[in-house]
């Protein structure tokens, strides 16, 4: 019946069309999401679970499956069924196995400090670090532990007794982030050692190791003071990680670094790129590894010197109008990856290292896309106003009739300095987008990797500068196009995205027809005094906003602030905003919106309480959706 319903309210709310050969905001949470778990001992079975969206009950139902690495026909199996070969978390000797958990260290809560008023729910803090992502601090920290096979009811060994540091990293770190040694008597683990303000404003994750003999830990990348992540073994036993050298820049160019006998060799800083991921190659004379170039994301490999006296050279793999998302395994003369693009959700594919060519293995959504009409997606370059070629990808409807007219959105990527690839988002869809009639046009504007360090860099201190410029050279050009409505252009973004679109309502001289925010920057002095990641700010905006003598500081805070500029607002605004939002707080979301109500804008908040910088919940998400059409066909 609750199913019944929900169709029924779909159907009568207009955004719902039986037949419909084009992507719907229903179709795209019909999409299954794709998690590879490994192959067996042999190398010959791939598993991997299926996330399935469960728009009922709100939440995701998982499957699971085992399919021939050649490729073949896919079986459903039982969690249980599921058997991966290599347990990253065992020890070489299969003596000892690696696990994590949280573990309290601190007091913090008040239920904690005062035994006696055990239904209290305060906090009391007296240092930063008060909360990350969209958690609380609470006193907790997880710590990485290890235990001998077999004992189960075996609490562990904490190899970072009361120490107030996180491992995992937070909030995204995973078993990414501790390895075993060859020998397995030591374990390598990332955290970032430090506590309260000095850990709001750095970035400084060092690699240890810990000895499981002596007990004593050593930090082996003491001397540089960025991030230094995940850390892997090759099969000579050399180490390698990924590792940025500015303290406090969180999108620094990320290099593969090897340590092997005392010499550390940076294998990639002469190569004008920044690394995503990698896997050492079976001989452990070569690294695979995915790194952003040209709108896309694709193989490369670096070869690994060792004693040799040779260079280390990078030569890229694969190319194509798509995205290599992660390395699963090499097998024989092939890599199993994983690659979307913007028409087509992850799958795995066989990427043959000789012919350099590809063959899918997986099609989790094969038969939902062939019965599809799909958005033709064009590469375009666009001069900039200082003279430079910019890719812009266009994304245009299915069956585009060029004698007719589109509106058009000019679509703002977050990040800053993320990659606009050919990435498949279930929310900034685009294939969603242009399917609904729109063309889409997503500029690499300056701040994107891919095209070298220093345009990636350009962006840092310089939020409303180039970047605006890059923005309105992108749409002005497309809008030559004949087929473009000049009369219904529309701006949408979110993150740093949504910053741009709060910045370009100010200065869009009449562009625009319609805007759309989703947890943006509005107001950048009051996002120095409440977002989490102090590093962030300190880098991007040039530091605290009472440096009056600090030039670039003064200029994020006046010149390049969203809300220096309220008064030349005149354009209808949607704008979303997450209540446990912590990177982009709650208050630039509500400030924006009552700047809009209060000078008489159509505007509309759509505000989920329970969603962070994403939108997560399958429900919310449809909301998410629905709510944007509805305001576009309002508005544009």
């Amino acid at each position: 019946m609750k199913k019944l319903m929900l169709v029924m309210s779909l159907v009568f709310s207009g955004t719902f069309v039986f037949g419909q050969k084009t992507m719907t905001p229903e179709k795209l949470w019909q999409v299954e999401r794709i998690s590879v778990l490994g192959l067996d001992k042999n190398g010959e079975q791939l598993f991997y679970k299926v996330s399935i969206p469960n728009m009922e009950e709100n939440d995701y139902t998982s499957k699971y499956y085992q399919i021939p690495a050649e490729g073949g026909t896919a079986k459903e199996i039982s969690k249980e069924e599921v058997a991966v070969a290599s347990d990253r978390n065992i020890s070489p000797n299969g003596e000892y196995q690696l696990f994590n958990k949280e573990v309290h260290i601190e007091n913090v809560q008040s239920k904690d400090i005062y035994k006696n008023l055990d239904k209290s729910d305060a906090y009391v803090y007296s240092d930063l670090d008060i909360r990350h992502w969209d958690t609380w601090q609470n006193g907790n920290y997880s710590h990485v532990f290890y235990k001998k096979v077999g004992e189960e009811d075996s609490e562990g060994i904490d190899i970072m007794p009361d120490e107030p540091y996180y491992t995992p990293q937070k909030p995204f770190g995973g078993e990414e982030d501790y390895c075993w040694s060859p020998d397995g008597k030591s374990i390598y683990y990332v955290s970032k050692k430090l506590k309260g303000k000095d850990y709001a404003i750095s970035t400084n994750t060092d690699i240890y190791k810990y000895n499981l003999e002596t007990k004593e830990t050593e930090n082996i990348t003491e001397e540089n003071k960025g991030y230094d992540t995940n850390p892997a073994f090759s099969s000579g036993g050399a180490l390698a990680w990924l590792q940025m050298k500015a303290d406090g820049y969180e999108a620094d160019k990320n290099d593969i670094v090897v340590l092997e006998n005392g010499v550390k060799q940076n294998l990639t800083a002469n190569w004008d790129g920044t690394v995503n991921s990698f896997l050492w190659a079976k001989n452990g004379e070569e690294i695979y590894f995915t790194a952003p170039v040209d709108g896309t994301i694709q193989l490369f490999k670096v070869n690994y010197p060792g004693k040799k006296r040779i260079a280390a050279v990078v030569e890229q793999l694969s190319e194509g109008q798509f995205d290599v998302t992660g390395i699963v395994a090499e097998k024989k003369k092939e890599l199993l990856v994983t690659r979307t693009d913007m028409n087509h959700a992850a799958e795995v594919f066989r990427f043959n290292l000789k012919k350099k060519t590809f063959e899918q293995v997986t099609n989790v959504n094969t038969e939902l896309y062939a019965a599809l009409d799909l958005p033709k997606v064009e590469k375009r370059y666009v001069s900039t106003t200082d003279g430079k070629k910019m890719l812009v990808w266009v994304i245009l409807p299915p069956d585009f009739d060029a004698s007719k007219k589109y509106p058009t959105l000019l679509y703002a990527q977050g990040g800053p300095q993320s990659a606009l690839s050919q990435f498949y988002s279930f929310r900034w869809n685009f294939q969603l987008m242009a399917s609904q009639g729109y063309i889409v046009v997503a500029p690499n504007r300056r701040g994107m990797p891919g095209h070298g360090v220093a345009w990636n860099e350009d962006i840092s201190k310089d939020w409303g500068g180039q970047v605006m410029d890059d923005y309105l050279s992108a749409i002005d050009e497309i809008a030559k196009e004949h087929y473009v409505d000049n009369d219904r252009l529309g701006a949408v973004g979110a993150s740093y995205g949504g910053y741009s679109v709060f910045y370009l309502a100010g200065i869009h001289n009449n562009r625009f027809k319609t805007f759309i925010a989703h947890d943006g920057v509005f107001d950048t002095r009051s996002m120095y005094g409440t977002t989490e990641e102090l590093f962030f700010v300190n880098h991007d905006f040039g530091g605290p906003y009472w440096e009056k003598e600090n030039a670039d500081a003064q200029k994020a805070y006046n010149e390049f602030n969203p809300i220096t500029k309220v008064a030349n607002w005149d354009t209808p605004i949607l704008i979303y905003q997450g209540g446990k939002d912590y990177r982009v707080p709650i208050e630039q979301g509500l400030g924006a919106y009552q700047a809009a109500q209060l000078l008489g804008l159509k505007s509309r908040l759509v505000y989920f309480p329970d969603e962070n910088h994403w939108v997560l919940q399958p429900q919310n998400a449809l909301v998410w959706q629905n709510e944007f059409f509805k305001w576009l066909k309002e508005t544009l």
